[in-house]
């Protein structure tokens, strides 16, 4: 009877291993430099990184900084999971400072070329130059630029809201992705193609934003 219970209890940790496996983006180490199927542009959303991660993160979430949406990086994507770590180029420090302020914390240049922006293929100031030309090249919604109140919204409607203020994309190519299961936006994920036009999301990445975001609806915080 023991024995039962053992195998069963067994049994079951792996299912949860393997569910939880298969519901989130595995990365693929080391991947190929220039091998991936798109893009994914990344914004994460200041007010809740900050709520969570402020005592620790002072230089953006200190006084008077009252970010928004903030690049969090550009990443290589497969259909399923991502590649990362693809070599050991450094991220050359005169390069950073031709960019400064582009990430909202400087630990962020490195991390991000490092992890994703040497599986592109490109070179650093490529790299960081598309990273930024997507990022500008994007209109942020009215109601999501400095919102004094929080407010609540749906998947569709945040995307709805994108989508019309970017004609480009469609529904499928914005995926926002929620903090504290559910309740809170975390970033928001635009999906381009290989030569950087925007283009349709995985399924794996609209799964994954069904998901995260799986409650009736989220709240945005305001920005502080």
């Amino acid at each position: 009877m023991n024995l039962s219970i053992k195998n069963l209890v067994v049994a079951s940790s792996l299912l949860i291993t393997t569910v939880a496996i298969t519901d989130n983006a595995i990365a693929q180490t080391p991947g190929t430099p220039g091998k991936f199927d798109f893009y994914v542009l990344t914004l994460s959303w200041s007010p809740d990184h900050c709520a969570r991660n402020g005592k620790r993160d002072v230089q953006q979430c200190g006084t008077g900084k009252k970010y928004g949406f903030v690049l969090h990086g550009l990443w290589p994507q497969y259909q399923k999971g991502y590649p990362a770590n693809c070599s050991t180029e450094k991220l050359p420090p005169l390069v950073k400072q031709k960019f400064r302020g582009l990430f909202p914390n400087d630990r962020l240049f490195d991390h991000q070329w490092q992890k994703h922006g040497t599986c592109t293929g490109q070179k650093p100031m490529e790299y960081l130059t598309l990273s930024r030309n997507l990022k500008y090249y994007l209109n942020i919604p009215s109601a999501y630029k400095n919102p004094e109140k929080p407010f609540r919204t749906t998947i569709k409607d945040f995307t709805t809201s994108f989508a019309s203020a970017n004609k480009q994309f469609t529904f499928n190519g914005i995926a926002p992705f929620c903090s504290d299961s559910g309740r809170f936006l975390k970033e928001v994920f635009f999906c381009y193609s290989k030569d950087g036009k925007p283009g349709i999301c995985s399924e794996e990445i609209l799964r994954r934003s069904q998901k995260s975001c799986g409650q009736d609806n989220f709240l945005v915080r305001n920005v502080r």
